[in-house]
């Protein structure tokens, strides 16, 4: 079977800058991808996106697919088994959004029950300990966890804990009482580890000494992260090593917060957030009191960065200083409090290749083509903040 992942234009600009470099689909909330999660449920499916243009080298399309999917709509099972009841041509709408067609939409069918749809980048943080226990029933059906041989890692309810092949784990504290605890493939968890659940750590990630791992965080694939973190997803790749807190955020792929890094996710007088809306071009009240930093692909700041509530940092953005940089920091900006400059297409490059380097990963063709696109895209927002600070 085909499945083809589609964008909804208005939810991937909400979802912006974490949309710049993907589809939807690629987002992830939980232990897996939107993507990853529908391909448990179809097991056997080849994936395909349509998206913007610009994406589509990376995220090929196809005119032959069986099933079309919502890219920002995470399954269930009740919702996976009336997809199956559909007929040719018929799709399941769900308060007027498009949730999924048998082919090409011809027919509307009413979907009443609940669905998760993510329509903000909030909305990954703010779902994710939910999503990490759905997940986790997926991925531990039938199947036996490892067991923890350090007789100095301490484990409660060690039947909600699963561990994959290829962990090491010394002298850690887990407990999963109020929620699972998935360590994936190759994962390192250091000495002083705490992690309470509901908690993944994906396939070779690395948990520094110390690290203190409050619930429903996810350490997206090959990620390094260590210091004081809360409800917060790190996409994949991405480096926080040092101590220092992040809570209620979104970090992107190939990015790294360098020691000290702190970000604020509550405000002094507990008033709601406002955050830049991608839509509006403007500061909109999000209606919580908790958010953090949404960060978007090959982002990096300096020692003793510091981020206001709310803040959303752009595509390979350079911040350092230690005072507070703007709540919004469009893609390709280079500087601090005291004034930003353009990041120069050949040297963010350049920094992305060597940090990718240090995974053996290669910077594609495909991928220089996504961040030209961004660097364009945003050139104007750019100009705006060296005008203005």
């Amino acid at each position: 079977m085909n499945i083809l992942f589609f964008d909804e234009p208005a939810l991937r600009k909400a979802l912006l800058p974490l949309t710049f470099t993907r589809p939807a689909a690629e987002l992830r909330i939980g232990i897996y991808t939107i993507r990853e999660k529908w391909q448990q449920y179809f097991s056997n499916a080849h994936c395909f996106f349509k998206t913007e243009p610009y994406l589509q080298a990376k995220y090929p399309s196809t005119a032959s697919a069986q099933l079309h999917i919502n890219g920002c709509v995470c399954p269930n099972e009740h919702l996976v088994a009336e997809i199956e009841k559909l007929n040719e041509g018929e799709g399941l709408v769900h308060q007027g959004m498009v949730l999924a067609s048998k082919g090409d939409l011809k027919k509307r069918v009413d979907y009443f029950q609940e669905v998760l749809v993510i329509r903000s980048p909030s909305d990954l943080f703010t779902h994710n300990g939910a999503e990490i226990r759905n997940d986790f029933k997926l991925i531990t059906k039938d199947r036996t966890s490892c067991e923890i041989t350090d007789k100095h890692t301490i484990v409660y309810n060690p039947s909600n804990v699963f561990i994959e092949n290829g962990v090491s784990i010394k002298a850690a504290i887990i407990n999963a009482e109020d929620g699972p605890v998935y360590i994936g493939k190759d994962v390192e968890i250091q000495e002083g580890t705490i992690i309470k659940g509901p908690f993944a750590a994906c396939q070779g990630a690395v948990l520094a000494m110390g690290s203190k791992m409050r619930g429903d965080n996810t350490v997206g694939p090959y990620c390094k992260v260590g210091g004081e973190v809360s409800n917060t997803i790190f996409i994949g790749y991405s480096n926080k090593v040092h101590d220092g807190f992040i809570g209620n955020s979104v970090i992107g792929e190939w990015c790294n917060l360098a020691a000290g890094t702190n970000v604020s996710n509550l405000k002094n007088n507990y008033s709601s957030i406002k955050v830049h809306s991608y839509e509006n071009d403007q500061l909109e009240d999000t209606g919580k009191i908790f958010h953090g930093l949404i960060m978007g692909d090959y982002s990096r700041c300096g020692i003793n960065s510091m981020f206001n509530t709310g803040s959303v940092v752009g595509v390979s953005c350079n911040i350092y200083d230690s005072a507070f940089p703007p709540k919004f920091i469009p893609s390709f900006a280079w500087g601090s409090a005291a004034g930003f400059t353009e990041f120069r297409l050949t040297e963010a490059f350049d920094v992305a290749k060597k940090g990718m380097a240090r995974r053996k990963v290669e910077l594609a063709p495909e991928d220089i083509a996504i961040l030209t696109h961004v660097f364009g895209a945003e050139s104007q927002q750019r100009s705006l903040l060296t005008k203005t600070i």
